[in-house]
């Protein structure tokens, strides 16, 4: 084990990092568990072509980080986890998710999964089929709930630029025509909003002209394209040196997990007279919705969606504070989430008092 990666644990805080192997079925796997001093780590399930093993654990612990932030920011008592699967989606076999599974299981209730890029609700159930720590199934696909909780936070970036939560008339760049994107640009779309959308993928490019009038452009053009708000919706790491720059937005709001870089990037984007929505913030949705169902028990999907409506509120304290110490959102952010994690430092969430899921 090269010591390198107990020190950057140390620096991240990491509690726990697992390495899971079954040659027998093509499984290699790392579970990284940043903190449970909320509660159980939650996190997905991300099955992705990594070039190399380093690359797949700093998505790993990067993942993980960013979700203790997020439960932490939306008040959940939750931690944050997360499993990277180093393979190809198109190869993925039962046998493979039922071995994840036992691994998970040895964990005793401190990882509870789900899915993630990748993988499926069915690919859980077979999970689940090993272990009982794993999210529900949902009413609601939680994709849906994600792009519902980013509406709101979307709207309160707009009255914080603006003035108002007018989506009519304003132009969002959307970039990636996935799951989470499709369902928002179909939620602004009936708000009257004027979309542009990028993806690497044709056919749903092809889509979303065909079903939201959107102008269409290539995935690298998506940067220059003048617009009031620019939504990443597809892979972390978009903020950068290269890209901040050629931004023709006053907003940057969207599902991406980890669209900074590196945290400098905040405040580039803040000097350009950007407002940024924290990822881990504003798309807490499909988070919510499952820790609210799997972990507290409430099945009331009108209550749940309340909440995560509140997504809103949330952001537009967020900005508040960062206007009020003149910081960028992403620290303010920052705070908010330290503040819950400090008052929880003391206390001990131990496996043994888990609440388990039922799939």
């Amino acid at each position: 084990m090269r010591t390198e990666i107990f020190e950057e644990m140390a620096a991240g805080a990491y509690e726990n990092l697992f390495f899971c192997e079954d040659k027998s079925v093509g499984l290699h796997a790392i579970i990284a568990i940043h903190s449970t001093a909320l509660g159980p780590a939650i996190g997905g399930v991300r099955l992705w072509p990594y070039p190399d093993e380093d690359v797949a654990l700093q998505d790993a612990l990067r993942l993980a980080r960013a979700m203790t932030y997020k439960c932490a920011a939306a008040g959940l008592d939750a931690g944050g986890g997360k499993t990277v699967i180093w393979g190809d989606s198109a190869k993925k076999q039962p046998e493979m998710f039922r071995s994840l599974g036992r691994f998970i299981e040895r964990l005793g209730g401190s990882y509870v999964a789900g899915e993630d890029v990748g993988t499926t609700p069915e690919d859980m159930a077979v999970v689940a089929q090993e272990t009982r720590h794993v999210m529900a199934h949902t009413e609601l696909p939680p994709y849906a709930v994600t792009a519902y909780g980013i509406y709101y936070g979307i709207r309160a970036c707009l009255t914080a630029r603006f003035g108002h939560p007018e989506v009519r008339g304003r132009t969002f760049a959307v970039q990636g025509c996935g799951l989470v994107g499709m369902v928002l640009m179909e939620l602004l779309y009936k708000e009257g909003a004027h979309l542009i959308a990028a993806d690497v993928d044709p056919n749903k490019t092809k889509r979303a002209a065909t079903q939201f009038g959107a102008k269409i452009v290539a995935a690298e053009a998506i940067f220059d394209e003048a617009c009031d708000v620019f939504s990443p919706c597809a892979m972390g790491g978009i903020l950068n040196d290269a890209t901040i720059p050629r931004l023709q937005c006053a907003i940057v709001a969207g599902s991406t997990n980890n669209q900074l870089l590196e945290e400098r990037h905040g405040e580039l984007l803040q000097r350009r007279g950007i407002l940024y929505a924290p990822d881990y913030v504003i798309n807490a949705g499909g988070a919510i919705y499952l820790v609210t169902r799997t972990l507290y028990g409430e099945h009331d999907t009108q209550k749940i969606l309340a909440r995560v409506a509140g997504i809103g509120d949330a952001m537009a304290r967020i900005l508040a504070l960062a206007q009020q110490q003149g910081i960028p959102t992403h620290r303010a952010a920052e705070q908010i989430a330290q503040r819950r994690l400090a008052a929880a430092q003391h206390s001990f969430w131990l496996p043994s008092n888990a609440p388990m899921a039922s799939v």
